[in-house]
């Protein structure tokens, strides 16, 4: 049976179990449309059809793609083919969509969040992998919020609330998914296109802190970057598709026990199979 066009998302919060394997993907940024600048998304199909497979052999217990799913928002042949290509995907792996700028606009508006939610369910929600929470957020409501003042109040609302729900619950470990990075390698860094405005940034890094979140994943970059706030690591991940910075197409692998550990694969170096206690290592990944 083929995964509903809702790709699992829910509602409420989603409970995976951790039963079996103890590892995820998150990838960024397949971005359909990108390379041929809206013309055409074969080469977006070509790599997005291998990073599937690939993620089917491997076995993950979800995946989570971070934004840009389409690169001309509201393109009904780019979310045909990203949807086309998802159902590929195993249906016991969850997938859980996160909303880019570019799949609900550098600004979004009720009519473009209304599509993306037409679309892909919910901008903002939980779901829960054993003891660990994962919080998806709408980082363009963060960003960008002064035309839908409203929706951005209401998601800050329910992340506090998620926030401590998952503190009175005594979840182990709580992960935060999203398109923009807060940073890109330092918290103090200036404003730029790739990250959170400093203002809104500082806010939600202390609210993080105060909640105990130890990982902060993001995509938008197009290529790996990583940094630390404290005892708060942001992980940028590259992307799917288009590279830019003399970076390669590929995906990340997250385990969190023993240990943390990530490492991004290009699509050129993606192991066979994710065994033992560490990730491996090859010429074309990095952490």
């Amino acid at each position: 049976m083929r995964r509903p066009l809702l790709f699992l998302i829910l509602l409420a919060c989603e409970v995976v179990h951790a039963s079996g394997p103890e590892f995820f993907v998150t990838m960024a940024d397949p971005q359909m449309g990108m390379y041929a600048t809206n013309q055409d998304t074969q080469q977006e199909q070509a790599n997005l059809t291998f990073v599937v497979a690939s993620i089917n052999r491997l076995k993950p217990a979800f995946v989570v793609v971070c934004g840009d799913l389409v690169n001309r928002t509201g393109d009904a042949e780019q979310i045909r083919q990203y949807k086309r290509i998802m159902r590929e995907l195993d249906p016991h792996i969850p997938v859980y969509n996160v909303a880019g700028n570019h799949d609900v606009g550098n600004q979004p508006t009720e009519q473009t969040l209304a599509q993306y939610r037409k679309e892909f369910g919910r901008d903002y929600y939980a779901f829960d992998w054993g003891g660990v929470r994962g919080i998806v957020l709408d980082s363009n409501l963060i960003a960008s919020p002064e035309s839908v003042p409203e929706e951005s109040q209401a998601q800050e609302k329910w992340l506090i609330a998620e926030l401590e729900r998952a503190r009175s619950e005594g979840v182990k470990q709580i992960l935060v998914f999203q398109h923009i990075p807060y940073f890109i390698e330092r918290p103090d860094e200036p404003d730029q296109y790739f990250n959170i405005p400093t203002v809104i940034r500082r806010r939600y890094l202390q609210l993080f802190h105060r909640y105990g979140v130890s990982c902060v994943f993001s995509g938008h970059y197009h290529r790996n970057a990583s940094g630390h706030d404290q005892e708060l690591e942001m992980i940028t991940t590259g992307a799917v598709g288009v590279p830019m910075g003399g970076s390669r197409s590929g995906f990340r692998i997250v385990r969190l026990e023993p240990r943390v550990e990530t490492r991004y694969y290009d699509l050129g170096a993606i192991p066979h199979a994710i065994d033992g206690t560490s990730l491996p290592t090859s010429p074309g990944s990095t952490e």
